[in-house]
């Protein structure tokens, strides 16, 4: 297992990711809460660009759970038909807003459980809206947190929950409400898979990646 940061390294980690991007902000396209929590339930095995070009119709046209009911789900099949997995996602998204309308008064719910309790949301999906919309510090793990989190050391662990706790326990709480973000962002576009841009990377010096590219 790759070993943690100190506690004075992560705070430079962190103080470097802020003074580049200070808010950063998710990809997904969205105007509130509902349309949010649909995008991150789409983008599931789908990439955030694709999920973008899918929605902007739709949600012209649905952005609610009554309207999105209305829309039904051969309907919703019509816009979304480009992602992955999108009749069982459709479904879901139509059982989902049912469930918001029946339960929470057609509202997205601000608890973790009650989120999760939603056809199609998981952890990592909960947390995206709690964190992007609630502003709550949720750390959702993607396969790129995970990557990185073990490759530098930043967040360690063995499975994507391990990964989470390691953020909220390791991270100074006052990168905590972005942090995941950040993370995403390094890994999506710097820390890659296969071939990390190592010369670009603003904490080279800090990560405990010993197999660093030029």
């Amino acid at each position: 297992m790759t070993r943690q940061l100190p506690y004075a390294q992560m705070q430079d980690v962190f103080r470097r990711f802020h003074a580049v991007e200070p808010e950063p902000k998710g990809e997904l396209e969205h105007v509130n809460a509902f349309t949010l929590l649909v995008a991150v339930a789409l983008s599931a095995q789908a990439t955030d660009a694709g999920v973008n070009k899918a929605t902007r119709g739709l949600f012209a046209i649905a952005d609610t759970p009554a309207k999105m009911l209305a829309l039904g789900e051969e309907g919703l099949i019509a816009h979304i038909k480009t992602i992955g997995l999108f009749r069982n996602k459709a479904k879901n998204v139509i059982r989902l807003s049912q469930i918001l309308i029946e339960q929470f008064g057609g509202q997205v719910p601000s608890s973790r459980a009650a989120l999760q309790s939603l056809p199609g949301v998981g952890r990592k999906t909960a947390n995206v809206v709690l964190n992007m919309w609630f502003h709550h510090p949720a750390q959702a793990v993607d396969t790129h947190i995970f990557r990185i989190g073990n490759r530098t050391g930043i967040c360690p662990g063995r499975d994507v929950e391990t990964v989470e706790r390691a953020i909220e326990d390791n991270v100074p709480v006052e990168w905590q409400r972005h942090a995941h973000h950040w993370l995403i962002l390094h890994g999506r576009y710097i820390c890659t898979a296969r071939k990390p841009r190592c010369g670009d990377c603003l904490i080279r010096d800090i990560c405990l990646y010993e197999e660093k590219t030029p």
